[in-house]
């Protein structure tokens, strides 16, 4: 009986020291994101972050068998503060682009939406072209793609770059700007809102792959390779285990992995 009792004991201790393990075999992780971009990351009110990248990046985490911590960061500093060790990734809406690829390592694309031009509503601008908006006014934020597309396309246009999309919006909305460009979803999802009743969609844009890139990835400092892999391995996995899905139809009406 004592023999028993210590072959359960042992048995018990056993799957112990194995869940002890397994436990710590999770993955520790630090994701930065800007949460300034909705929907695709943002903070609430309260102080919460929500959004598509978000959701996204908690999917991903969850399949790599992942603990992860967000940290916001500003996103003109959010290249170096991945450097610098603040964070293991970047999941923040970033396009893959070959400057970028100069800095950081990307995973295989998680979305890719394309840009678009919105401009007041009662505004005589006719298309999105550098011809129509030749002497107009155009905002973006700083350190994006759609930035340096505004100011190596809309060459005849005065070039406005701003710290955050909030702020062109706010500028767009007071009558300061003539037109913006932004990713469509980034654009529409405040045209849907009181704040954004001012604007339509002018038209959106083709990509330009050298400029916009091709697609949104998650960057890992240079050499992260095991990293990188398990990230590109869980994208896969989500999409074929139907969460991606679920995380789309939350957001949008159409799948933005793209082609």
């Amino acid at each position: 009986m004592r023999m028993i009792r210590g072959i359960v004991l042992s048995i018990s201790a056993l799957g112990l020291l194995v869940g002890s393990a397994a436990a710590q075999e999770r993955m520790q992780l630090k994701i930065g994101t800007e949460g300034a971009y909705p929907p695709f990351n943002n903070l609430t009110a309260d102080g919460k972050l929500e959004g598509f990248d978000i959701d996204i990046a908690r999917a991903l985490c969850e399949e790599m068998n992942a603990d992860c911590e967000f940290v916001t960061q500003e996103w003109d500093g959010i290249i170096p503060a991945l450097q610098a060790g603040r964070f293991d990734a970047i999941i923040a809406s970033m396009s893959i682009t070959d400057e970028r690829r100069e800095q950081v390592d990307f995973t295989e694309k998680y979305y890719n939406t394309p840009p678009a031009v919105v401009v007041p509503k009662d505004s005589d601008i006719e298309s999105a072209s550098v011809e129509a908006l030749a002497g107009r006014s155009i905002g973006a934020q700083a350190a994006t793609t759609h930035a340096n597309f505004a100011e190596v396309t809309f060459v005849e246009s005065d070039v406005r770059v701003y710290p955050t999309a909030e702020e062109y919006k706010l500028d767009m909305a007071n009558g300061r700007l003539d037109a913006v460009v932004d990713d469509v979803i980034v654009l529409q999802e405040w045209l849907d809102t009181p704040d954004g009743e001012c604007c339509k969609v002018l038209d959106t844009l083709s990509p330009v792959e050298e400029i916009h890139g091709e697609g949104i990835g998650i960057a890992v400092r240079k050499g992260e390779d095991e990293l990188r892999e398990k990230f590109n391995a869980a994208i896969e996995a989500i999409r074929e285990n139907g969460t991606y899905k679920e995380i789309n139809d939350k957001y949008f009406s159409f799948d933005a992995y793209g082609e």
